[in-house]
């Protein structure tokens, strides 16, 4: 313990066990030390607040999308395709871990992850996340163009369509890990092997809704 990194990852490790299992509420830093065998003061050496050290945990679980999603993206997949995979990733993170998702949007409590070390902020590992999703809007966006009689004309920004489609996939996300989406649509519950069935027209629609419907 006496080489600083191993304490930092333990500190973080340790942060992550205990989102999973007790929620956030749960990540106090005195009992983060007591869990580690530190004093209540070593943290403050890796974490000058508690809101770095809950950034710190929550780039965990944005590491832990990324790997999701790049699993089952490819780079040289149809767009379209690639985008309901990455939705339906998304939501199956949300779902499969709920406290951890919970914490990773809850801007309030956390301060992007300026670290004193040179650890990369916690906005340079979300936002190359948004950035992939912008890329597949627009390789999708422009392999659909279809040329108007009136001539070319300015179409809708990626960024834009990104974004809509994101907050939307996103309250999709919730609703269903909470349960709430099951219940209207009178779907199995969330973590149900028939789950992903059920959340599979749902994802179509949303997609529709913010690409088009799919060409024939």
């Amino acid at each position: 313990m006496e080489d600083g990194t191993p304490l930092r990852e333990r500190l973080v490790d340790i942060g992550v066990e205990m989102v999973a299992t007790e929620g956030i509420a749960a990540l106090g830093l005195r009992e983060i030390a007591r869990r580690a065998g530190v004093s209540h003061g070593a943290p403050r050496r890796y974490f000058p607040t508690h809101r770095s050290l809950l950034s710190a945990i929550a780039g965990r679980g944005f590491d832990a999308l990324k790997d999701r999603l790049d699993t089952a993206l490819r780079p040289d997949g149809d767009p379209r395709a690639q985008l309901c995979l990455l939705v339906e990733g998304y939501v199956g993170f949300a779902v499969e871990h709920r406290p951890m998702f919970e914490l990773m949007f809850r801007h309030d409590l956390l301060d992007g992850g300026d670290e004193a070390d040179g650890r990369p902020r916690l906005r340079e590992k979300t936002l190359p996340l948004f950035g992939s999703l912008v890329a597949l809007v627009a390789r999708h966006l422009q392999d659909s163009a279809r040329p108007s009689p009136a001539g070319p004309g300015p179409g809708p920004a990626p960024d834009v369509v990104a974004a809509a489609l994101w907050a939307n996939v996103h309250g999709i996300a919730q609703l269903w890990s909470w349960g709430s989406l099951s219940l209207t649509l009178a779907a199995p519950s969330p973590g149900d092997a028939r789950d992903r069935e059920s959340l599979a027209p749902l994802i179509a629609r949303t997609v529709d809704a913010h690409l088009g419907p799919a060409r024939p």
